[in-house]
């Protein structure tokens, strides 16, 4: 295995990927409301979510496209992590703000930039999804949260 650090030797990038959803106008709410995508309508009634220079495209009720992958993914069947671009600590009061359950974290994580710290969470399909933030790792971090009942609880 070669490892290249600094980029593809080729200029190769990652464009988009493909999820599968089971209701556009649920989808199109959380990926909007709770993760700041662009909705972007695709021909055939389809969307894709854009994040700056990368794209989810969603595969969902009524859609055919072609070609697809020999085993489309189901619903539920994705696992993302997109990078959050503050502390961690934001990352997870915006998603409780949202109503979104944080399953695990902040924990420590590696991600293309090194250390950084994590939250996971899920989509409404059940996809896992997770932020990761560099602004900060576990290992370095001192910052406290209130959880509102009077207690800190510590952000790794």
């Amino acid at each position: 295995m070669r490892l290249h650090f600094g980029g593809s030797p080729t200029g190769i990038r990652l464009d988009h990927v493909v999820i599968g959803v089971s209701s556009w106008e649920r989808s199109n709410s959380f990926y909007r409301d709770v993760l700041d995508a662009e909705i972007v309508e695709l021909p055939f009634g389809r969307y894709a979510y854009r994040f700056g220079q990368q794209q989810l495209n969603m595969h969902g009720p009524g859609s055919a496209p072609s070609p697809r992958a020999r085993l489309p993914v189901p619903p539920g069947g994705s696992d993302l992590c997109l990078v959050w671009p503050g502390p961690i600590a934001a990352a997870t009061a915006h998603l409780e703000r949202h109503g979104v359950t944080v399953e695990v974290g902040p924990v420590p994580r590696t991600g293309v930039r090194g250390a950084g710290t994590s939250v996971y969470f899920r989509d409404p399909d059940g996809s896992l999804l997770e932020v990761i933030s560099y602004a900060e790792s576990c290992e370095t971090s001192t910052e406290s949260l209130s959880s509102g009942e009077g207690e800190d609880r510590s952000v790794c």
